[in-house]
């Protein structure tokens, strides 16, 4: 009974936590685009992963947090095939959005000499196309989920237990031989370029510790530049990412091979899975200090806005 009720406070926690911090992302991030001097393109594919978090939480977290209460047949069959959908589709768009955001970072804080600086999107426009090159390669790559998952209140017994409010029924194996590949592609592409882009501004910044080490030998000052700052966030977010991301295959092998079905191994394994989209906002939150440019650029923009009108 005590352990129930730390698994239903536990999901509850990491799903409330998780969507506030995915909102109050987005909203600063929109602060900072429509109020701040210069709209950068990175603010906006940031904003577009708060996004694909906030929607894997409410997806996954909020129905498993209503099942772990006791309600386990809320959902109708229709009900059930749109929440585990979503969820996978978003799920994927989140890995799509995590890579683009290294690369784009890298880009960024390149060389001014560095063919690199050549790729810069310079406009919204050159993001957008990618945005939705995700959401349609992520929602195709996932319409097997639609025949395949039912709702637990049909209460078949042949159905492979997935979730407990949902079911998995066993796919035939020509079908799992097309989507699995699919997947695995997708991810490894990604999670290749965020890894090499991720390299790249590992090397940019120790150059940049050494540039810094010698100009404090020199006695001269020196302050970081705000885009080598968000490159640190940017590394330290896809750290965040390769962890969960990786423990989370890491535990679902575990359980497939399993013969015996551990309660333990697969909360925590459910908990994982929520762990990127709860964590990530609380990392942004904490090293861009976002609420803190918010206000000053609604502050900023307030003054402006008042002081135009005290002119005239």
């Amino acid at each position: 009974m005590v352990l129930n009720f730390i698994k239903e406070t536990i999901f509850l926690l990491m799903t409330t936590v998780g969507t506030l911090g995915n909102i109050a992302v987005s909203v600063n991030y929109m602060c900072s685009w429509w109020g701040g001097p210069e709209k950068k393109n990175i603010h906006l594919i940031l904003i577009h992963l708060a996004l694909a978090n906030i929607i894997i939480l409410l997806a996954k977290g909020l129905p498993k947090t209503i099942a772990a209460f006791g309600l386990r047949s809320f959902l109708d069959d229709i009900g059930c095939k749109i929440i585990v959908y979503l969820e996978r589709v978003a799920r994927g768009v989140s890995i799509c959005t995590s890579s683009l955001l290294t690369v784009v970072q890298a880009i960024i804080i390149s060389p001014r000499a560095s063919g690199w600086r050549r790729l810069r999107p310079q406009s919204a426009w050159h993001i957008l196309p990618f945005f939705s090159f995700f959401w349609i390669l992520s929602a195709l790559i996932s319409m097997n989920l639609i025949q395949s998952i039912t709702s637990t209140s049909l209460n078949i017994s042949q159905f492979k237990n997935g979730d407990s409010y949902c079911y998995l029924m066993l796919e035939s194996q020509k079908i799992k031989w097309i989507v699995l590949p699919l997947m695995v592609l997708r991810d490894a592409v990604f999670q290749g370029a965020m890894g090499g882009a991720s390299g790249y501004m590992v090397l940019l910044l120790h150059k940049h510790h050494q540039h810094v080490l010698h100009l404090q030998n020199s006695k001269l000052l020196y302050r970081t530049p705000p885009e080598l700052r968000a490159a640190q966030s940017v590394l330290l977010l896809m750290l965040c990412f390769v962890f969960f991301y990786w423990a989370d295959c890491a535990f679902s092998l575990f359980l497939s091979l399993s013969l015996v079905n551990n309660s333990l191994t697969v909360n925590i394994h459910k908990l994982i899975t929520l762990g990127y989209a709860t964590v990530s906002p609380i990392v942004l939150i904490h090293r861009d200090r976002l609420l803190a440019e918010c206000w000053h650029a609604h502050w900023e923009h307030s003054r402006n806005y008042f002081s135009h009108f005290s002119v005239q």
